[in-house]
Formats: C-alpha cells, structure tokens, sequence
C-alpha cells in the first residue's frame, strides 16, 4: 500500500489534497485540508478535483482554507499594492515647490528604516 493518499474520483492516480466531507442534514459540502486520518466517509481528492468540486442544486459547499497554505492576494491587495508602488515612485515636491527630496512629515516623530513614528492628531 502506497503512503500518499490518492484521490477518490475513479480513475483519477493524482495524490490527494483535501478531504470531503458531506454533512446531509444541512445539505452542505464541507472541503477542507487533507484529514489526518483517511475515514470511510471522506472522499479525498486531488487539485484540479477539489478546484472543479460543485453540489447538487439546493446544497451548499463550504470551502475551509488551509492555515499553513499562503493565501491568494485578492484583486483589492493587487490594487492598493500597485498604488503604493506609484505614489513610492512619484517624485515629490520640496517644500519651496520645486521637485526634489521629500519633506519631513509634520506628523512624524521618528523613523527607522521603512517605519514611521507618527504623532497623534489629537497631540
């Protein structure tokens, strides 16, 4: 017997990632990280089984992520993630106006590196 769990599906040799579970009194399809232990009435299965994994009409499937797996960036970390890039890389005016060297924030009371110590606006 094999020490990786393979995937359910019939004919599918592909090693297993998530687990299955169907909880009938709520109609609900529960796919989660590969259980520890394989149970008789889990399904295991691959990627591209648990990526494509749909329920009958009327059932609900409840996806649970992985916590040791990264997380995907979603469309709102990509934006504000280009924005910072851009305003990082826009040049900044002087304080006579004349493009140059950033000037000191007001509000900042320190920094080191890449962070910033910040006065309270009630201050």
């Amino acid at each position: 017997m094999s020490p990786v769990r393979r995937c359910s599906r019939t004919a599918c040799g592909r090693p297993a990632v998530a687990t299955l579970t169907y909880v009938y009194a709520d109609s609900t399809a529960v796919l989660g990280p590969l259980a520890t232990y394989a149970e008789p009435h889990c399904y295991d299965l691959c990627a591209e089984h648990s990526e494509r994994l749909t329920a009958p009409r009327g059932w609900e499937v409840v996806r649970l992520s992985d916590p040791s797996a990264p997380s995907r960036p979603s469309g709102d970390d990509l934006e504000a993630l280009a924005n910072a890039v851009r305003e990082a890389a826009r040049p900044q005016e002087r304080g006579d106006g004349t493009p140059g060297r950033r000037t000191a924030d007001p509000m900042e009371v320190a920094r080191r590196g890449h962070l910033r110590v910040l006065r309270s606006p009630d201050s």
